[in-house]
């Protein structure tokens, strides 16, 4: 069987049931497993360079409203390769190529594979979504046992704080410029981990805030999620961004309770490493209580220079 993933939480769900050597077309995003990366890249976007998150918002939205894609599809390589299984999503334009990319790339091959969206919006959609992938290639042994695995992890976090006395207020941003409250299935990984997210709702996409609604919530932990990028890039974002006056006297702030995180790993694909962000913000919310191991370069606490809290 050969495979095209359009998405990179597809491929990492691929990987994890061994199917590896019969992915033949990723996405320019698709880097883990690292195996991923030596993929041939059949995606790529039509927005490129080292934008601002502002520039990056407008042109976002520009396309939006013209009704043009972001993203472009390597006809060529389609028909070469011609795939029996494609698996793309209906998720989110922004994220990854559309229904409309896709038809018209299929449409010139000469045989029509399968197609697998995947559109969850919860953890448990996710989880299934791993099921929906094994029974199109033939891995539904594979799928429950990796579907198990990530259920036990994530329900051992949940048990480990289900008695904690407090519930942190918690505000996860998936964009700084402008803001944007987290969605999906964060706000589901944030009650997982013992916190409760004041400001994004569970099952539904992310939504655009203003300041004035961030500083309202007065959040007592902040975690700083911003879609796409990697610990290094959130730390480098978050560092350069101008705070908001007010920001100092957040609780979160005042505490030293404001953390970066490898959001593109952890938070934003919806794939089987969201295990590993739920068990991160229970390093982040209670510390005390969180599994003993997470991922190396997941998580940092903001320096208090970064943070905007007073010396």
């Amino acid at each position: 069987m050969k495979i095209v993933s359009l998405l990179p939480s597809a491929t990492e769900m691929l990987f994890a049931l061994g199917l590896g050597d019969s992915i033949a077309g990723v996405t320019h995003e698709c880097d883990f497993p690292p195996e991923a990366a030596r993929k041939r890249v059949v995606v790529r976007p039509r927005i490129s360079g080292n934008l601002s998150q502002a520039e990056i918002d407008r042109l976002v939205t520009e396309h939006m409203a013209r009704h043009e894609s972001l993203y472009c599809i390597d006809v060529a390589a389609m028909k070469e390769i011609e795939p029996d299984l494609v698996v793309t999503q209906d998720l989110c334009h922004v994220c990854a190529a559309s229904p409309d990319d896709l038809g018209a790339a299929l449409a010139v091959l000469p045989r029509a594979p399968r197609v697998l969206s995947l559109t969850p919006h919860t953890l448990s959609d996710v989880w299934d979504d791993i099921r929906r992938v094994g029974e199109a290639t033939g891995r539904v042994v594979e799928a429950e046992e990796v579907v198990g695995g990530l259920r036990r992890r994530v329900a051992a976090v949940a048990s480990a704080v289900a008695n904690v006395q407090a519930r942190p207020r918690t505000v996860c941003l998936e964009w700084l410029d402008p803001p944007y409250a987290c969605g999906h299935w964060v706000p589901e990984m944030v009650a997982l981990a013992g916190g409760q997210e004041v400001l994004g709702k569970a099952g539904e996409p992310s939504f655009r805030v203003r300041w004035e609604d961030v500083l309202a919530a007065q959040p007592e932990v902040i975690v700083i999620t911003l879609c796409g990028y990697n610990l290094a890039q959130v730390e480098e974002q978050f560092a350069k961004f101008v705070l908001p006056p007010g920001w100092q006297a957040l609780p979160a702030v005042r505490s030293g309770r404001v953390f970066c995180v490898d959001a593109t790993s952890y938070f934003s694909r919806p794939g089987p490493r969201l295990a590993d962000g739920v068990e991160i913000l229970a390093h982040i919310v209670h510390p005390e209580r969180a599994p003993a191991h997470i991922p190396a370069n997941s998580v940092r606490a903001a320096s208090r220079r970064q943070a905007g809290a007073a010396a």
